[in-house]
């Protein structure tokens, strides 16, 4: 996900990374671009051998103390044995590295063990794993995504703790954490109405499940097939750049939606609610929400691209999007019944 990068923007980031490597006594390494998005995320080769990630984060997206939240949290699962990236604090014990990129933008950075493994999948593509292969997968990943709650609900919080909220008004409020999808300017008319519509109806079925009390706490928010890696009979999760708090159902239809075109969803789907229920309770009446959450997850995508036009493909993407998300809406469960 670098091939659109400007070779302006790309050798500044390299330079930018090269001079904050010695904070952990990386001195003379050469970083490699892996990855841009939200972040800028360079591979770099360790002293002892091994490898790690380094995180230039997108000025803007996340400030200090959000950032701080997400490695203290990372680093409780690790100690928990959860296979997520383990925090690598700089040689003065600080787990962020401030940049000052001009006097307006400051920059933050960190360092991450780098886990062994290959991505689960990658959006758009067929998964390559044998179908057994893909239930047991999926079942692994229902039991780690268990654990991860599980742990997390045992944590005791730092003080001043922050992160995001995917709650009824970080998805459909004013300011959602991904942005306004109902409000785009690269919709029409129609489209804004029908979405708008939709908004509506879905805020009244949020406030009405939060005074039910649905299974709330830390999670990971983005389980996506490129965020999960496969490395023997372990699955580990990466990328906790949009963790915060969430119902618990919205990070399962996260690691699903993507995977809907799957000949074989339906057994998927299963072995990942399986796989959840192995390791944490799970009431039917939970489970039945599902369709529901899928239809929110699928929402924030048009937020997303909307805001990132540079992006390859985005408008092709943000019709397929919307598209999704008027059809996940409008079947039994999605809750959109009376808008599309």
């Amino acid at each position: 996900m670098t091939d659109f990068l400007p070779l302006s923007l790309l050798t500044t980031l390299e330079k930018r990374a090269a001079e904050i490597l010695p904070q952990w006594k990386l001195p003379h390494i050469t970083p490699v671009l892996v990855k841009y998005r939200e972040n800028a995320v360079f591979r770099v080769a360790r002293l002892d051998g091994g490898l790690a990630g380094l995180r230039l984060h997108r000025p803007g997206y996340h400030d200090e103390h959000s950032l701080r939240s997400e490695m203290l949290w990372m680093r409780a699962l690790h100690e928990a044995g959860l296979a997520v990236p383990e925090p690598i604090a700089t040689v003065d014990g600080d787990l962020i590295v401030r940049v000052e990129i001009n006097e307006d933008i400051v920059q933050h950075a960190d360092l991450l063990n780098w886990l062994p493994g290959r991505p689960l999948g990658e959006t758009g593509k067929p998964l390559d794993f044998s179908l057994d292969e893909q239930k047991t997968l999926f079942h692994r990943v229902g039991a780690t995504m268990a654990r991860l709650h599980a742990v997390s609900d045992g944590w005791t919080l730092p003080d001043n703790f922050r992160r995001p909220s995917w709650n009824a008004d970080g998805i459909l409020g004013e300011k959602p954490v991904w942005g306004r999808f109902w409000d785009c300017d690269v919709l029409t008319e129609d489209q804004r109405q029908t979405l708008s519509a939709l908004r509506e109806t879905l805020s009244g079925t949020l406030q009405r499940l939060e005074r039910r009390g649905a299974d709330y706490g830390l999670i990971h928010a983005d389980l996506v097939r490129e965020n999960i890696l496969v490395n023997g009979d372990v699955v580990s999760f990466i990328d906790f750049d949009d963790a915060g708090f969430g119902w618990r159902m919205f990070d399962l239809a996260t690691a699903l939606l993507k995977n809907r075109r799957e000949p074989q969803y339906e057994a998927l789907r299963d072995a990942l609610i399986a796989g959840y229920r192995s390791e944490r309770p799970m009431s039917d009446e939970e489970w039945r929400m599902l369709p529901l959450f899928l239809t929110l997850r699928s929402l924030t995508y048009i937020g997303w691209i909307a805001l990132r036009p540079e992006m390859p493909g985005a408008k092709e993407r943000l019709a397929r999007y919307l598209g999704e998300a008027l059809e996940l809406a409008a079947a039994p469960g999605g809750d959109g019944s009376g808008v599309v």
